[in-house]
């Protein structure tokens, strides 16, 4: 049986970006952030996962207001990387893993979460910002075969936080019950504070996104009690995207804790990561 071996919540963002591409990730200014993504990456090293499942929102890249998906999984072979107006980045298409796609897909079916199926997909920096730090390997190219999910944290109405939360459960439920031997580590991406808009362009709420982390990492249900006019409110209008941890943290065993961990208050945004591994403290393995 699969087993869900931990969980990384990351922001993302074309900044992030634009610093690895550069060769700036090692520099003073991002080492802050930028070490603990090393961290993540010698950690995955060590525990070896079989797939990564990220957990991601488009940016009007492959999806568009015509039709614009609640929940959509991927189950493609492979994913190339989306142009984002100013050519795609330098990276080979993201190898997928359809069988696991479709075990996913089905038991969220048969657990009553409806979710769109994308036989192609496009990924954008929701996936490919934090990505290229934990997996990439510029000799060997990608490492980890990737389950793209895209959530909506942009066209209202949204998927309430307690159904990111439920839907994380789900998932873990549907993981478990994959019938092959393989490790899965469930990334949930997004945020954290930022406001790209309006009078408060560029405000960067401190006091918000240190609350998260510690709630999401002890107490993420109380996240679920939020509204997304709350999060708009406390962490700026882009803020909502972090209701995609609640679908990493959701997975996880309640006693799952983070031993690795970053904040970094930079420019106009908060930047986070964290990674749990997954260890059942009442049985002592992972599960």
């Amino acid at each position: 049986m699969a087993r869900v071996l931990g969980g990384i919540g990351a922001s993302h963002a074309p900044s992030m970006e634009q610093v690895y591409d550069r060769g700036h990730a090692g520099t003073e200014e991002w080492r802050p952030l930028f070490g603990a993504f090393d961290e993540v990456r010698k950690w995955l090293e060590r525990i070896r996962p079989d797939v990564l499942f990220v957990v991601y929102n488009d940016h009007f890249d492959h999806f568009w207001l015509d039709a614009w998906p609640q929940f959509a999984i991927g189950v493609a072979e492979e994913y190339p990387i989306a142009d984002e107006g100013q050519g795609a980045r330098d990276f080979p298409p993201i190898q997928g893993h359809p069988d696991l796609s479709w075990h996913i897909l089905r038991s969220l079916v048969a657990d009553e979460f409806d979710i769109t199926v994308c036989q192609e997909m496009e990924v954008d920096h929701g996936v490919i910002s934090p990505l290229p730090m934990i997996d990439f390997s510029r000799g060997a190219g990608w490492q980890l075969p990737v389950v793209p999910f895209a959530s909506n944290v942009i066209l209202h109405p949204l998927p309430l936080p307690r159904r990111f939360w439920k839907l994380g459960q789900a998932l873990r439920r549907a993981i478990l019950s994959y019938p092959e031997d393989i490790g899965v580590v469930v990334v949930g991406t997004g945020g954290l504070s930022h406001q790209l808009t309006g009078p408060a362009f560029g405000a960067v709420k401190q006091d918000f996104d240190r609350e998260f982390l510690k709630a999401i990492a002890a107490d993420p249900e109380r996240i679920t009690h939020y509204t997304h006019e709350d999060l708009m409110k406390l962490g700026g209008t882009e803020a909502v995207e972090v209701v995609q941890w609640l679908i990493m943290r959701g997975a996880l065993p309640a006693s799952a804790v983070p031993h690795i961990e970053a904040y970094y208050a930079h420019r106009i945004m908060g930047y986070a990561v964290q990674a749990y591994e997954a260890t059942d403290a009442t049985k002592g393995t992972n599960a």
